[in-house]
């Protein structure tokens, strides 16, 4: 009787557990983390063109920072966009088997958008001048 009592004290504890994993919660979270982390990079490149536009030609390499940034803005904006239909298709539609290709399609475009905003800005960085040079394990300062 003792061996029943303790299997069904443990199937229930498993149970709880099960329901503290909730897989929809987990989503929600790394939707809202991926969002905020998605914002921090477009205020990052606001932060760099606005740099970028007030120094001017007196940068070394203006108009390939300009682009890059202009292009990466571009491309989050157009991601945020695909997200915002991927959504939209979710809620409304997602229920038909006849919408999962073309979701699956919006979502492997919005991840080739996310990888080559990633991309592009890690050659803003490489590019940007504001950044002091490390050398031989000392700082040096750009002139």
């Amino acid at each position: 009787m003792a061996q029943i009592a303790t299997s069904m004290a443990n199937a229930f504890s498993n149970e709880s557990e099960m329901k503290a994993m909730d897989a929809n919660r987990y989503a929600t979270k790394k939707t809202i983390a991926q969002g905020m982390l998605d914002i921090a990079l477009l205020t990052a490149n606001a932060s760099q063109l606005k740099y970028i536009l007030q120094v001017g030609d007196q940068h070394q390499f203006y108009k390939l920072m300009l682009i890059m940034i202009s292009l990466s803005i571009i491309l989050q904006v157009l991601s945020g966009v695909l997200s915002l239909s991927l959504s939209l298709m979710r809620d409304c539609r997602m229920h038909k088997p006849e919408y999962y290709q073309s979701a699956n399609v919006i979502n492997h475009i919005r991840t080739g958008f996310a990888f080559f905003t990633a991309t592009i800005n890690l050659f803003i960085s490489a590019f940007d001048t504001r950044l002091p040079l490390l050398i031989g394990g000392q700082v040096e300062e750009q002139k």
